[in-house]
């Protein structure tokens, strides 16, 4: 003899064991007709495919960091087109470079001291100083300015 209780529990318990059997049954008939080698065939060509998507994007960022680092020494170094800066420098070295930082700056100096006049300069301009009188004028031109346009001449 079970009590009431013991019994619904071990109801319950076949209930959630042929849900389970049926679930699994139901997927199982998901898979029948699938070749197996054709799945792996499959999953390997999208690890491969998902690999070579991970590499160019880390060639990307990485460039992306490298050009942000130029960009940011040539313009800390004072160039004025830091596009047309670049174009005198060999990227292609300066990626490759283990202390990029500090080839990046030596090479840009380099361009600095050949190319001056591609950075900004360090030296003040010379505004110039204005010659001519201040203002004013004589009596007699203004008298006779006066006399063109017909105006009498002013009193003192």
């Amino acid at each position: 003899y079970i009590t009431v209780s013991e019994h619904e529990k071990v109801k319950t318990s076949r209930d959630n064991l042929k849900s389970q059997l049926e679930t699994a049954t139901n997927s199982l008939k998901e898979f029948e007709g699938v070749d197996v080698k054709d799945l792996q065939g499959k999953i390997t060509t999208l690890n491969q495919q998902l690999e070579t998507q991970k590499q160019t994007y880390e060639k990307q960022i990485a460039d992306n960091d490298f050009n942000s680092l130029v960009d940011s020494i040539l313009k800390d170094k004072g160039a004025k087109s830091t596009t047309a800066t670049k174009a005198l420098l060999d990227l292609k070295t300066l990626r490759e470079s283990k202390n990029q930082r500090e080839d990046i700056e030596s090479a840009v100096d380099k361009v600095k001291e050949e190319q001056d006049y591609m950075f900004n300069s360090e030296e003040p301009i010379d505004k110039g100083k204005f010659t001519g009188e201040s203002g004013g004028g004589s009596v007699e031109a203004l008298d006779s300015m006066r006399a063109v346009m017909g105006l009498p001449p002013e009193k003192k």
